[in-house]
């Protein structure tokens, strides 16, 4: 017989999930009989190791062949914590750690917890939002691009369907920087499209003023690039997005800049004030030479990208505190917040600094951070992350989800791998968090979603550019495609929709997943389940905000529930061999599915559906 204890069960933990400062919690621990506890502690360690304190448990209740004794604390200051068991018997004592879904006497890892600020908010309009995540250059254009002032060199591609740019210069080194001319004014004239997705949140990678396509390379922060439009153009974009229930969001790439800038200047583009011009320059202190001006710091060793030192008093200035800073430049034309990206490389104190401020510019600003793996517990570089402990962090991306319906729809896992997963993130994130996670299945810096579900071919540039997927592949993924949709849809948090996944494109990593929107071209079937998932998701609270319970999940099959105010929906998915009949419910969406009787539904495999309780 095990020791029983499942964090993520009320009967074992009360309440679930995170504390706030003195919040009252109850934990109850089974023990074996036969084990003859005599005393029972928990011990909780800070996120560096180091005891804080110890929690003695007390004998309750024997039931049945278990003894059950219960312990209450609470946390006096906001923080990580670690937790383990320590049972004394008569013949000596031991430490029990988690280990997997059982408990196994001194094995695995200990326990999490995390105190979290009682005043942490995040915005209610974020909060199960549907989010569109655009390329810029590679989405719509409408008119004629201005040139003026484009950094140099480029290309402009005459056909929209043409193959992106991808041979790398005689030095190896691919450009970026080739454009298509998608622009603001091209996202403008396609919002009601975007609105028929059932988005609330439209997610923009970087607008400045850049050399490169992709634009992390910023020359500019507070001048859109010439070939998107001007400051009004984008504000136009703004207003039409938010007549219709629509939010903008930026993305705002703090880390580094590009040596072709306003504030580097290599190329002397900017009139030479730049800190590789002059040891005088204004932005001197923003850089690290270890050897002025051709040996300095540089992101990921890129010397095309100068990293920054964020903790620069100019440079906060700049980015969040003085007068028209970027952060209030972006915010007074109509954007609604931003995406952090590599927020791991920002220090915890820039981005408490970056919080505050946005907060205090616009109350209900959004800040998503660019996090590949559980932001809870987060280190790196060394140091360990302090997203929700700081109450930072409105939301992440959220690239485990994306791996576990991965390995789900790859049949690397038959449900439960996937389960935990959820319900880990689940537990770790503050509930205000995770009800603003961004779900992806595709970005800009992952391959095409419906290629990454079939196909792991990872060759040569030229061999990419020339490999597509059969037609029996391609089949096979838009069939794994909409059932992972489904799960994306489902799921606790706010789906993010990369463009064009919607209508089939496909392609693996940069370039071949930033081609353009296929105009005219799309996979119309594929488009109209999507169209289909926004609406339910938009029409159904308990999918956006609703508590998450499974009752099912392995050999395939998963099942689920969504509760909130009094209304509970039920989700199946079907990915085994056979058949899986389920309870009968007033069905809201279906693939696959048929009716055997009155009170039985039979889901082929491949199928899944929601059914409301009546």
């Amino acid at each position: 017989m095990r020791i029983l204890y499942d964090s993520k069960e009320r009967m074992y933990k009360d309440p679930f999930g995170t504390l706030t400062p003195n919040q009252n919690c109850t934990l109850h621990i089974h023990i074996p009989s036969s084990v003859q506890a005599t005393k029972v502690m928990v011990q909780f360690n800070h996120q560096d190791g180091t005891p804080s304190h110890t929690v003695p448990m007390e004998y309750q209740i024997k039931r049945g062949a278990y003894d059950i004794y219960q312990g209450k604390f609470s946390l006096a200051h906001t923080g990580l914590y670690f937790y383990y068991f320590y049972i004394t018997t008569r013949t000596g004592g031991f430490r029990l750690f988690k280990q997997g879904n059982d408990t196994n006497m001194e094995a695995g890892d200990c326990w999490q917890l995390s105190c979290i600020p009682a005043d942490f908010t995040t915005p209610d309009w974020a909060k199960g939002a549907t989010i569109y995540q655009i390329f810029p250059d590679r989405f719509h254009k409408a008119g004629r691009c201005d040139l003026t002032g484009k950094l140099e060199p480029y290309t402009v591609h005459q056909d929209w369907y043409e193959e992106v740019s991808w041979r790398p210069t005689p030095e190896g080194v691919v450009l970026n920087n080739d454009f298509f001319g998608g622009n603001f004014r091209g996202i403008t004239e396609k919002m009601d499209y975007i609105a028929s997705l059932g988005t609330t949140i439209l997610y923009l990678n970087p607008i400045s003023k850049s050399f490169s396509s992709h634009r992390y390379d910023t020359g500019d922060y507070k001048t859109p690039d010439p070939m998107l439009g001007t400051e009004a153009d984008f504000a136009a974009m703004c207003k039409a997005a938010h007549a219709r229930g629509i939010r903008v969001i930026l993305d705002g790439v703090y880390s580094h800049t590009g040596s072709n800038s306003l504030y580097f200047d290599k190329e002397r583009t900017f009139g030479g004030k730049g800190a590789y011009c002059t040891q005088n320059s204004p932005y001197s202190g923003w850089y690290t030479f270890y050897q002025w001006p051709d040996n300095y710091n540089s992101w990921w060793g890129f010397d095309t990208l100068p990293t920054v030192n964020k903790m620069d008093k100019s440079f906060i200035e700049y980015i969040i505190t003085g007068p028209d800073s970027v952060l209030e430049h972006w915010l007074k034309l109509g954007a609604d917040g931003f995406r952090l990206d590599v927020v791991d490389e920002l220090p915890n104190e820039f981005v408490l600094l970056l919080k505050k401020r946005l907060r205090e510019l616009k109350p209900d600003a959004l800040l998503i951070g660019e996090v590949w793996e559980d932001a809870s517990n987060k280190e790196a570089y060394g140091i360990r992350r302090r997203y929700f402990v700081d109450g930072v962090l409105d939301s992440c991306m959220n690239y485990p989800y994306r791996t576990a319906i991965l390995n789900y729809m790859k049949e690397r896992d038959g449900g439960q791998g996937l389960k935990e997963t959820v319900m880990s993130i689940v537990e770790n994130y503050p509930p205000q968090v995770l009800s603003c996670n961004m779900n992806m299945l595709g970005t800009h810096d992952t391959p095409r979603i419906l290629t990454a579900l079939v196909d792991d071919f990872d060759g040569t540039w030229e061999e990419k550019s020339k490999r597509h997927l059969s037609r029996s592949q391609r089949d096979l993924a838009l069939e794994r495609l909409q059932m992972a949709a489904f799960l994306q849809y489902t799921l606790p948090g706010s789906p993010s929709l990369y463009y064009g996944d919607e209508a089939g494109m496909e392609g693996y990593k940069d370039p071949f997943n930033r081609r353009t929107y296929p105009w005219g071209r799309e996979d119309r079937e594929l488009l109209a389940f999507f169209q289909q998932l926004g609406q339910l998701r938009k029409g159904q609270e308990p999918l956006r905000l609703g508590d998450i319970s499974f009752f099912e999940a392995g050999d395939g099959k998963l099942g689920f529930t969504r509760s909130v105010n009094g209304q509970t929906l039920r989700i199946y998915v079907n990915h085994s061999m056979d058949a899986w009949q389920v309870p009968v419910g007033r069905v809201l969406f279906g693939h696959h599915i048929h009716t055997l009787a009155p009170t039985w539904l039979s889901l082929s495999p491949m199928g899944f559906c929601v059914t409301r309780e009546e």
